[in-house]
């Protein structure tokens, strides 16, 4: 579907630089809620976390176009309407392989799609729509933090910035 890991951007950057350095994650995730509010949510392949649909900019790309195209490799989705209500900026995290990134992410609310959800991926193993109060794990540990940023956002109208 996309760009292996060793074709990206990001997998090339790390490549150069070996796998001790921090390097900066520029990105993108979509959340969709459909009409009975249950979110979607993939189960990652890599690490068999369940998660929002996310992933890194490539070159040329901006950050809606990377959370477009992130949900399409993730879900076979395509994202015809969404809004960005969150910026992330000063979160620095490791991830199961020891690579340690700054992210630079945007969340968007997907409000329109169109396309059958696959429930496997090159990415992704499962994928679902689960009810707010019911969601699977284990979970991505960002799942909750990016869902009280969208009713944050919600109620007031203004993008969070952290």
């Amino acid at each position: 579907m996309g760009l292996t890991w060793a074709e990206s951007y990001l997998g090339k950057v790390r490549a150069s630089i070996g796998d001790t350095d921090t390097i900066l994650f520029v990105g993108a995730r979509g959340v969709i809620i459909d009409e009975q509010n249950r979110l979607l949510l993939i189960q990652r392949s890599d690490n068999h976390r369940w998660a929002i649909p996310a992933g890194a900019m490539e070159l040329g790309e901006s950050m809606e176009e990377c959370a477009v195209r992130e949900v399409w490799e993730e879900t076979g989705l395509k994202a015809t309407s969404l809004t960005p209500f969150a910026f992330y900026s000063a979160y620095t995290y490791t991830n199961d392989y020891g690579h340690t990134y700054q992210q630079i992410l945007m969340s968007f609310r997907i409000h329109t799609w169109e396309g059958e959800l696959l429930r496997q991926t090159e990415e992704s193993v499962d994928a679902g729509f689960f009810p707010l109060d019911a969601l699977p794990g284990p979970k991505s540990f960002v799942i909750d933090e990016t869902l009280a940023d969208l009713a944050q956002f919600e109620s007031t109208g203004r993008l969070v910035v952290k």
